[in-house]
């Protein structure tokens, strides 16, 4: 058995452990004896500690409100350094929690930001977009209204960005906000908007008190107002062609943009600028013309395929008269439809924004056109039987002028065996050609421009047509056969891939109206063409077989993307057109009579011819003799 060693080093650990344990019993109890006194030395040091706290938490409330006070001093000085005397919008901006406020009423809901004092979302409550959601003429992120003002420190200041402080109140049937631009509560620039019931129309106020002593003195101040206006339609590339910046200056005269990438246009004595988003319009008026005005279209649409959001970007910049050094405008803001029905109420000229074309175009538009669909709409409740009916009607109505034109395209078809011959016989001198031609005209009475005439005058009618259908807000999501709106293009096929040319050209789409109204065209230039092709293939003429073949095939292109009800006005005037020519040659035109009537016409003595008639004959004459004396002198050197 091993022996067992003493191990110093536990001894010494135990005697440690030993005296520590004795250290910390001899130490409690001399705790536990300092720790018992009586319970009012006990109060007595409670109170204590809690009197000597006191004088610490006042201190701290010292504290905390020079604090505040400083706070409050760095914000009034870094205010002051930034906006000078509007320095106190900064501070009650931090007053109010909300940003904005909404006044509205049955057709309007108006969103004006408390920054700018300017309305920010314009909404129509009674009408939607192509996706159903409500229109937005203008929405929070694209639209700007903004003032700038030059102070007497040097400070330039635009309102967009300073606090106005609002007060919303009724009077009346009326909501009437009230936006405040603070210097001081007694000088301020103001805006008071006016909305009343039932009125797409609101009054818009603006005026100054006291910034006399602010501003620096200048007599006008730049106004900008833009707008960057929003996709509507199904067709962006069509509503785009119809959105434009329209104009009235200078006691009554009108302007417009055109559809270039950028247009800008000036005008002086301006009462109101229009921005026109086809089917719907924001427009400012001012009841005294302003001085003068800038306006400036900017076209967003660079490609169909990617930009489908904004069509245009309008800016206006309008000069302000100050008075006395004070703002004192009273405008007017219209939101709403581009309805003539709706902008002939207010008798302000607003009727020049919708399109119906100028001169006599415009006047059987606004005069004949519109009128009369209207009343056919009182008694046909389908708008697509409506257009069918005032086709119907005004086809009628030029039947007299398309009868006069077949009459002249008769006559020409039984010339046209003399006409060949003569053809042949001159072949080689076509100025002899044209004399002998002109000499059968005038013996048997029959003149190739009789059929001209009356397509002219049928141009004006087939052109306010062509302006009132892109302009009638009626048709808007009115839907017919298989058309959904017919101020929209109709879909029997599409599609989503891009196909290079064709979704350029024609879209991604197939619109059957279109095609029904080409074939008509086709259908009618053959009757009406096809007869005298022969006759028309003369040296110097146009190809009318290409022709012929070009325009129904151009006009399938051109339609694919336009109104519906448009197309569908087209494809039933020319099959209208050929039932009317149909009805004529078959029944009414008798060409062995013509013939006859013809062929007493030459035998029936010369009439003197007019003045004109005798000049074109001797200045025929003259060339003809040149010729002969040309061809004489190239004999001689030969």
């Amino acid at each position: 058995m091993e022996d067992k060693k003493f191990d110093l080093n536990s001894i010494i650990g135990f005697l440690l452990i030993g005296l520590i344990l004795f250290w910390m019993v001899y130490m409690n109890q001399e705790e536990v004896e300092e720790a018992s006194p009586n319970e009012a030395t006990q109060t007595e040091q409670v109170e204590k500690q809690e009197t000597d706290s006191l004088p610490s938490s006042a201190a701290d409330l010292g504290s905390d409100s020079s604090n505040e006070v400083a706070n409050d001093s760095i914000a009034n000085l870094l205010a002051q350094q930034k906006l000078g005397s509007f320095a106190l919008s900064e501070l009650l901006s931090k007053e109010f929690e909300e940003d904005f406020t909404y006044i509205e009423n049955e057709f309007l809901m108006l969103k004006v930001s408390h920054y700018g004092g300017q309305i920010v979302e314009a909404k129509l409550k009674q009408h939607d977009n192509y996706l159903g959601d409500p229109i937005l003429i203008a929405k929070e992120g694209n639209s700007k209204f903004n003032i700038e003002l030059k102070t007497r420190d040097g400070r330039t200041l635009q309102t967009k960005d300073l606090y106005f402080v609002p007060d919303l109140k009724l009077e009346g049937d009326k909501q009437v906000l009230t936006m405040r631009l603070k210097a001081e509560e007694d000088k301020y620039l103001e805006y008071r908007y006016v909305i009343h019931p039932d009125d797409h129309m609101l009054d818009f106020g603006l005026r100054s008190q006291g910034l006399n002593t602010i501003l620096s003195g200048e007599s006008e101040a730049l106004l900008t107002w833009q707008i960057k206006s929003l996709r509507h339609a199904k067709s962006i590339s069509y509503e785009n062609q119809h959105s434009e910046i329209i104009f009235q200056y200078d006691g009554g005269k009108d302007d417009y943009t055109n559809q270039r990438e950028r247009t800008e246009e000036t005008g002086e004595k301006v009462d109101w600028v229009a921005y026109r988003q086809h089917f719907f319009s924001a427009i400012l008026l001012t009841d005294s013309p302003f001085k003068s005005g800038k306006f400036i279209s900017e076209n967003l649409v660079q490609d169909k395929q990617v930009d489908t959001v904004y069509t245009k970007k309008y800016t206006s910049e309008i000069q302000l008269q100050l008075k006395g050094g004070e703002f004192a405008e009273q405008m007017n803001f219209y939101y709403g439809p581009t309805d003539i029905k709706i902008l002939s109420t207010y008798d302000r000229g607003l009727d020049k924004v919708v399109p119906l074309g100028w001169g006599i175009f415009g006047w059987i538009n606004k005069y004949v056109l519109i009128p009369f669909f209207g009343f056919l709409l009182k008694f046909i409740p389908s708008y697509g039987l409506a257009i069918v009916v005032m086709t119907i009607t005004v086809r009628l109505i030029l039947s007299p002028v398309t009868y006069k034109s077949y009459l002249s395209q008769a006559k020409m078809k039984v010339l046209r065996p003399e006409i060949t011959q003569i053809n042949e016989k001159y072949k080689d001198n076509a100025m002899k050609k044209q004399q002998e031609t002109m000499k059968l005209y005038s013996k048997t009475g029959v003149s190739p421009l009789s059929g001209c005439i009356p397509a002219l005058l049928q141009i004006p009618i087939f052109y306010a047509l062509f302006r009132f259908f892109p302009s009638a807000f009626d048709l808007r999501q009115k839907g017919f056969l298989w058309a959904d709106d017919l101020s929209s293009y109709d879909v029997i096929f599409e599609w989503d891939a891009y196909i290079p040319l064709i979704s350029w050209a024609y879209g991604n789409h197939v619109s059957l109206f279109p095609i029904l109204a080409s074939i008509a065209i086709f259908g009618y230039m053959q009757m009406t063409t096809g007869q005298n092709m022969q006759q028309m293939q003369q040296p110097g003429m146009p190809n009318m077989k290409v022709i012929m073949y070009i325009m129904p095939f151009g006009m399938l292109i051109f339609f694919n993307n336009y109104a519906s009800g448009l197309s569908l006005y087209y494809f039933i005037s020319n099959l209208i057109t050929i039932g009317i020519m149909l009805v004529i040659k078959k029944v009414i035109i008798d060409e062995d009579k013509i013939l006859a009537k013809i062929e007493a016409n030459k035998k029936k003595p010369k009439k003197k011819k007019g003045r004109f008639a005798r000049k074109m004959q001797e200045i025929m004459e003259q060339a003809e003799e040149q010729k002969k004396l040309r061809e004489k002198e190239q004999k001689k050197k030969k």
